[in-house]
C-alpha cells in the first residue's frame, strides 16, 4: 500500500494576511519564491468582494499550506493597484516565484475557486505525492491487482476528493473486479466539479461497455452469422460487442467501421455511437483510438 504524503498544518495567521504597499514586496514577491501567493484585491464598498473573500480563504485554508493568501485594500494601496492595472473589483492574482501566473476578476462560485487553487498548486509540482500514488495504483491495476489498486485510489480520494484521475481509477478497479454495481455507484457519486472530467468520461464509457459485455454472445456463432449474411447488421453489431468483451478491441472497431460503411444510419447511427464509446474508453493517445477516429472521419466526410 502506498503511503501518501501529508499536507502541512500551517497556522491560518501565516496562510492569510493583509498587506500594504510597505509590505507587499515581502508578503507577495519574496514569499512566492517558495510557495504560491494568492492576492485578493478588494474594497470595502465592493459587494462581490464580501462574497468572494471567505470562499478564497476557505479554499486556501483547505490547501494546507500549499498556497498562501494576501488581501490588499485597493483604496488604501492605490499605488499597487495602479502598477498592476487593477480596474475592477474583486480582482485576484496568483504569484509564483515573483511573477503573476494566473488570475480572474469578479466573484466566482466555490467550485471554480477550488479549480483556480488547484491550478496554482499544480504549478509547483507539489501535490503531496498524490501523482506518484495515482501512477502506482495504475500500475497495480495493469498487473491485475485490482483490489490493491482500489484501496490506493480510495486513499488518494481521502486526501483529495476531487482528484479525477483517482476517481476514474477507482471505477475502473471495480470494473476489473466485475463489480459493476459498485463501479456505477461510485461514478454516480462523483463530485459535480469533476463530473465532466475526461477521466470520468472514460470510466463511464468503460462501464457502458462492461454492461454490454455481460450479454455478449459467442464470437464463433456471431462470426458464422455475419459470414452467412454480411448485411445482417445486428449480427455484426453483436459480433463487435462480443469481440470487445473478449479483449479484441481492434477487431471490434474494424467490425463497427464496416457496419458504418455499409449503413451509417442503421439503428439511429448505432455503429458511430458505439465507436465513440470505445474511443472514449481508451486513452486519447491509444493507437486503436487514433486510427479508428481517423478512419471514421474519412468515412463521414467522404
Amino acid at each position: 500500500m502506498i503511503e501518501l504524503g501529508q499536507t502541512s498544518d500551517a497556522p491560518a495567521g501565516d496562510l492569510i494576511k493583509d498587506s500594504t504597499e510597505a509590505t507587499f514586496m515581502a508578503d507577495v514577491i519574496e514569499a512566492s519564491q517558495t510557495v504560491p501567493v494568492i492576492v485578493d484585491f478588494w474594497a470595502t464598498w465592493c459587494g462581490p468582494c464580501k462574497t468572494l473573500g471567505p470562499i478564497l480563504e476557505d479554499a486556501v485554508t483547505k490547501a494546507g499550506g500549499k498556497v498562501k493568501m494576501v488581501k490588499v485594500d485597493v483604496d488604501r494601496n492605490q499605488q499597487i493597484a495602479a502598477q498592476l492595472r487593477i480596474q475592477s473589483m474583486p480582482t485576484v492574482y496568483a504569484f509564483w516565484q515573483g511573477q503573476p501566473v494566473d488570475g480572474f476578476q469578479g466573484a466566482l462560485p466555490a467550485s471554480e475557486v477550488q479549480q483556480f487553487i488547484d491550478r496554482v498548486v499544480a504549478l509547483t509540482g507539489d501535490d503531496g505525492g498524490l501523482a506518484d500514488a495515482v501512477e502506482a495504483a495504475e500500475a497495480m491495476l495493469a498487473e491485475g491487482a485490482a483490489a490493491d489498486a482500489a484501496q490506493t485510489f480510495a486513499a488518494i480520494l481521502g486526501e483529495e476528493p476531487n482528484n479525477a484521475a483517482a476517481y476514474g481509477g477507482l471505477v475502473r478497479a471495480h470494473l476489473a473486479m466485475d463489480d459493476l454495481d459498485q463501479a456505477e455507484a461510485i461514478l454516480n457519486g462523483a463530485p459535480a466539479e469533476i463530473s465532466n472530467a475526461p477521466e470520468l468520461e472514460a470510466a463511464h464509457a468503460q462501464l457502458e461497455l462492461a454492461k454490454q459485455a455481460a450479454g455478449a454472445g459467442p464470437i464463433g456463432d456471431l462470426k458464422a452469422q455475419v459470414d452467412a449474411n454480411p448485411d445482417d447488421h445486428q449480427a455484426r453489431f453483436d459480433l463487435a460487442t462480443a469481440l470487445h468483451a473478449g479483449g479484441q478491441v481492434d477487431e471490434a472497431v474494424a467490425e463497427l467501421l464496416e457496419l458504418f460503411r455499409r449503413d451509417r444510419d442503421w439503428n439511429d447511427g448505432a455503429a458511430k455511437t458505439q465507436l465513440f464509446t470505445i474511443f472514449d474508453a481508451l486513452k486519447p493517445e491509444d493507437p486503436i483510438a487514433l486510427n479508428g477516429r481517423r478512419k471514421l472521419s474519412s468515412m463521414i466526410f467522404v
